[in-house]
């Protein structure tokens, strides 16, 4: 009832006082957005079905300044922030079983709904957003004030966590990483819980990952795959097929024979352990074959829709890797969750499906390679 509850008390009107909309349609560049302002009558009624929606809100364009945006259309430009879809948020909040009087930490809280959702749980003074735009943490804070929830947030690289307040009851990570970072590993209670998405090189298949540190001081970790997960830290580089689409269709490649039907979206181990385990592919959703491209080889594979063949192109071969992984997977026992050695959170962090030679393994990559665009 506690989640419930704040749910319903939270004004979303206060948090998110302004919301973009894309106007262009798929592949167009540059993007066309238009500044729905929740003060102005012609926008008012779509800013207020839009903000109560199950959609992501998207907030900040290329990190500008919030306290004076002009409504209507603008050109160009990338969301730099926005408040994730309210059951992403839901389903954190309800993982972590928050709880009253628990110290809570956020990092990357963007504007800051969640973090009022919590700090309506945990009562004042206890909540505390780490955020590392300089104009988003003071847009926050400014919009939490509002509320009156004590909730603080204080401008940082949430990579480091937020040491003062700290031991902290519960962390949330409102940013995918590639590995959990050793601060937040460190600044977690005893009988605490962290959670985070893990991001992989596709934002196809991300991980959730929740932590715990048992009364005795150690600390558990379960990786589970999900279909969808928060967007990664600033920098980070996806993968990209809808690039591709165009050739794809032109050209699928060549078939030839195959035992794997294309495996369903919600099996969620395989696609995870297949973001590790065959590195660089990418989906491009199609309603009804299968299509995963490596990018970086310049190669694809088109499968079904379950005629026992698959097309692949390219001097990578895509569907052979996927091939390999599931029946690698299936060997293992077609897992759901894996288990992550955090230790104090530096050095290696190995996942392995459980023990035994059949058991699928790998480690997370350290965050000084995750690979960043060009300055």
């Amino acid at each position: 009832m506690l989640l419930r509850d704040a749910l319903l008390h939270v004004r979303r009107e206060v948090l998110l006082p302004h919301a973009y909309v894309r106007v262009s349609g798929p592949g167009a560049d540059p993007i066309v957005w238009r500044l729905l302002d929740g003060t102005h009558p012609e926008d008012r009624q779509e800013w207020l079905e839009l903000i109560h929606s199950d959609e992501s809100i998207l907030i900040q364009r290329d990190g500008e300044a919030l306290d004076a945006l002009g409504r209507g259309p603008v050109t160009g430009g990338h969301m730099t922030s926005m408040s994730t879809y309210t059951p992403l948020t839901v389903e954190a909040l309800q993982a972590m079983a928050l709880g009253p009087g628990q110290r809570y930490l956020e990092l990357g809280p963007g504007p800051g709904v969640s973090l009022a959702l919590a700090a309506t749980i945990t009562g004042p003074g206890l909540a505390t957003g780490v955020e590392r735009d300089t104009h988003m943490a003071a847009f926050a804070q400014r919009n939490l004030d509002r509320l009156g929830l004590g909730a603080a947030v204080v401008e940082g690289d949430a990579l480091e966590g937020h040491e003062p307040r700290a031991p902290y009851d519960r962390i949330h990570s409102g940013i995918g990483v590639p590995r959990v970072p050793h601060a937040w590993v460190d600044q977690l209670a005893r009988g605490g819980r962290l959670l985070t998405t893990l991001a992989t090189r596709t934002p196809s298949w991300p991980g959730h990952l929740l932590a715990t540190r048992t009364p005795a001081g150690t600390v558990e970790a379960v990786l589970r795959g999900r279909r969808r997960g928060y967007r990664p830290l600033l920098g980070y580089r996806w993968l990209n097929a809808v690039d591709y689409r165009a050739r794809v269709t032109a050209d699928p490649g060549t078939a030839r024979p195959t035992r794997l039907a294309p495996p369903p979206d919600d099996a969620y181990g395989f696609w995870l352990a297949a973001a590790y385990l065959a590195p660089g592919l990418v989906r491009d959703f199609q309603p009804t074959t299968m299509t995963v491209v490596a990018p970086e080889d310049d190669s694809w594979a088109v499968a079904g829709p379950g005629n026992g063949t698959v097309r692949v192109h390219g001097p990578r071969d895509v569907w052979a890797e996927l091939e390999d992984v599931h029946a690698r997977w299936e060997a293992a026992g077609r897992p759901k969750r894996y288990h992550v050695e955090l230790r104090d959170g530096s050095g290696t962090q190995h996942v392995t499906s459980g023990t035994g030679p059949k058991a699928l393994t790998w480690t997370l990559p350290p965050l000084a390679l995750v690979p960043r665009q060009a300055p």
